[in-house]
């Protein structure tokens, strides 16, 4: 079978496609053919060497699929043989088949397709633990999403406005904007043409924000973060601008600020039934038609270089995804 590989450590045209054994599933794992692998920005990273996760050479990136069982180990349950389902890895995704473990495994419901699935478990998935696991969004409640035609982001903005959030993207265009409106947004601030605080302070007639969402930190952290209500929540999501912010601790005394750590990886491992919970919702909001998982391109196996190039130069609105 086909499989993308990380042989050395580099950059997308450092990759070859290679042919490899077929795997074999063990006690509790399923073996399931790939229709579509998800690709993220932390791809980029994990082929450099340069992510927390550091996989032994060599190795396939991809963290999420969408695939159908194919064939069933001893003591398995939960799926059966031709359920289509959603798969998360830390990595490996980008082949034609693997073996996993079936409490990775998350069926698809008949009214979604495998396009709005395939990428549904990360940055969705990361989103929904910030807002309704750590903030505990509440209806009418004001968001402010930093990096909001990202990843992250962009899936922010549409729980965000599914929670009944009153939802102000901030990003670093108009352009982007405007992909952020169409989702949910109904508030802007470009930040680069823009001062962020003063923006939101007059956005909530100074009432400051209830929730912000900041997946980039940087000089944007400390401006943000002045921008809280009382007792609002400030969501520790990523560094996307390279600098991880010192924040004054005084800010959080003075308006009895919560400042809430992200870490959706180690909520998988040791949270695994709140996170199949919240991988359930996100396909049910989806085949109600709630959710729309924008999709930014699907590009064939062998166009892997051109496919990791979008996330890496951060041109990606919406998730980018290889076709087996």
């Amino acid at each position: 079978m086909k499989a993308l590989l990380c042989t050395r450590l580099g950059g997308p045209d450092d990759l070859s496609l290679e042919d490899i054994a077929e795997p074999v599933p063990g006690p509790g794992e399923a073996v399931v053919r790939i229709t579509l692998a998800a690709l993220n920005f932390f791809d980029t990273l994990i082929i450099a060497g340069r992510y927390q996760v550091k996989p032994e050479l060599p190795f396939s990136p991809g963290g999420e699929a969408a695939c159908v069982v194919e064939a069933l180990g001893p003591d398995t349950k939960g799926v059966s043989v031709g359920d289509r389902v959603i798969v998360h890895q830390k990595f490996g995704t980008c082949r034609e088949r693997i073996a996993v473990s079936t409490r990775h495994l998350t069926p698809i419901p008949d009214a979604v397709s495998d396009e709005q699935a395939a990428g549904l478990t990360i940055t969705y998935g990361t989103s929904l633990h910030a807002l309704r696991d750590r903030a505990k969004l509440q209806p009418g409640e004001t968001l402010a999403v930093l990096g909001a035609s990202g990843g992250v982001g962009l899936a922010a903005v549409e729980l965000g406005a599914i929670m009944g959030a009153r939802v102000i993207a901030c990003a670093s265009s108009p352009e982007k904007l405007r992909v952020a409106e169409a989702h949910g947004a109904t508030m802007s601030v470009d930040y680069a043409a823009d001062n962020l605080r003063e923006a939101l302070r007059t956005l909530t007639e100074d009432k400051g924000v209830d929730v912000i969402y900041d997946p980039i930190g940087g000089d944007y952290a400390e401006p943000a973060l002045r921008s809280l209500g009382w007792k609002g929540r400030y969501l520790v999501v990523g560094f996307a601008a390279g600098d991880i912010p010192r924040i004054p601790l005084n800010l959080a005394l003075l308006k009895g600020i919560d400042i809430q750590g992200v870490h959706w990886g180690v909520f998988v491992d040791r949270e695994p039934e709140a996170h199949a919970q919240n991988r359930r919702q996100l396909l049910a909001w989806v085949a109600e038609g709630r959710l729309t998982a924008k999709v930014h391109g699907v590009y064939p196996l062998a166009d892997y270089a051109e496919a990791l190039g979008i996330l890496k130069r951060r041109e990606a609105v919406g998730k980018v995804l290889l076709r087996m």
